[in-house]
């Protein structure tokens, strides 16, 4: 494929997903011209990264749970649920800090298997299900904590989410570790695509042409490599940015390359067909829900690291920024499409948009109308470029 295929492949066959990228590109621009600058400091990169990193946890697993065709309206009650857990354990009866998390982390996988089980192999749909999870498990949460909030975590516990790495390497103004790591990350990504290529060249697959394939991983790298000098000129590597990409590599190849990921796909996109294909539709739909319990729990922990305490009112509104964040990313609303890394942008947009516009002084109330309409148009977007791939056949 030439390079001039390659880029009519990228900005018409690929609209969807090229066109979230090109958005946020355009809107981190915006963003920055309209708060001087301010929006792209190394100390208010980092912020973003801890007061967002819970919600790109839950984007992964809710991405995973609507391209199985489900929702999910309960991670943000299972968050302060497994929250409360970690606290109760950990600040009211003194137990190390690890323990705390271990637990959240088996409330969590509970979550998903009860409501899993209702799904799969009762068959009441997703959307009833979580909507009952989502009372049940707050109302637990206000029990949990008899209704007032447990505070302070032990410092190992709050660095989960507020700790850094830094130093080992030494740096004059910059963190040298910090863009190692970074480097290291790419060398990965960079092989790992390569290699990608290489086998569908193997199986006679269209690829893009070298020259473009190049540039894509120069760009890639450029914006990686400056997000991570900034970082390392404010306090180093977080900790729960390690934590994020871990998860991003693991469901990236978990969605991809193995035989889960596929019958997801699969039953997202024509359930009787993955039926009559052999797939064990209600065994997949019950992981599905045991996975977003898992991830709700981890971000669970963070969401209470970073705020050094369980609240009854944790998670509020969680899971619609999670679900937006799907849908942003190029979820579809009727299942079978969708991207971790997709997922990921989304989320990004929505915290760029938010953090930019509390930087420059917008009222709440306004903040909730802009997100409100870039998801509606999000879903319009998905809408139309369906009814265009129709209207081609």
């Amino acid at each position: 494929m030439t390079a001039v295929a390659g880029l009519k492949e990228i900005f018409t066959k690929n609209l969807r997903t090229s066109g979230i990228y090109i958005a946020f590109v355009a809107i981190i621009g915006l963003f920055t011209v309209l708060t001087d600058g301010m929006l792209l400091s190394p100390g208010n990169l980092t912020n973003i990264v801890l007061q967002y990193s819970y919600i790109l946890i839950l984007a992964i697993g809710m991405v995973i749970v609507i391209i199985g065709g489900h929702i999910d309206l309960s991670v943000g009650s299972v968050v302060a649920l497994t929250g409360a857990t970690s606290a109760i354990i950990v600040i009211k009866h003194g137990q190390p800090w690890w323990v705390g998390i271990l637990a959240a982390l088996a409330v969590g996988l509970v979550v998903g298997a009860w409501q899993g089980f209702w799904v799969a192999y009762i068959g009441i749909p997703a959307f009833i299900v979580t909507l009952a999870g989502m009372l049940l498990f707050r109302g637990m949460t206000l029990q949990v904590l008899d209704n007032i909030s447990l505070s302070p975590f032990p410092a190992e516990y709050q660095k989960v989410a507020g700790g850094f790495l830094n130093g080992f390497l030494g740096g004059n103004g910059f963190d040298v570790f910090t863009l190692v790591i970074a480097a290291i990350a790419l060398v990965g990504f960079a092989v790992s695509q390569f290699r990608t290529r290489q086998g569908r060249i193997h199986y006679k697959q269209a690829v893009e042409a070298m020259p473009l394939f190049v540039l894509r991983l120069v760009l890639v790298s450029a914006v990686v490599m400056a997000f991570a000098y900034q970082l390392s000129k404010s306090r180093g590597l977080p900790i729960v940015l390690i934590i994020l990409g871990v998860l991003i590599m693991i469901y990236t190849i978990v969605t991809t390359k193995t035989v889960f990921g596929r019958h997801v796909y699969a039953i997202g996109g024509n359930l009787s067909a993955a039926q009559l294909s052999g797939v064990k539709v209600k065994q997949v739909n019950f992981w599905i829900f045991v996975n977003m319990g898992f991830l709700s729990a981890v971000a669970g922990v963070v969401y209470s690291s970073r705020s050094n305490g369980a609240q009854p009112s944790a998670g509020n509104m969680f899971e619609l920024d999670a679900i937006a964040a799907a849908f942003i990313g190029g979820a579809s609303t009727t299942g079978g499409v969708g991207r971790v890394t997709g997922a990921m942008v989304g989320a990004l947009i929505m915290a760029v948009m938010t953090n930019g516009m509390s930087i420059m002084g917008i009222d709440q109330s306004v903040q909730q109308m802009v997100k409100g309409l870039v998801l509606l148009l999000a879903v319009a977007f998905d809408i139309f470029n369906k009814r265009r791939a129709g209207a081609g056949r």
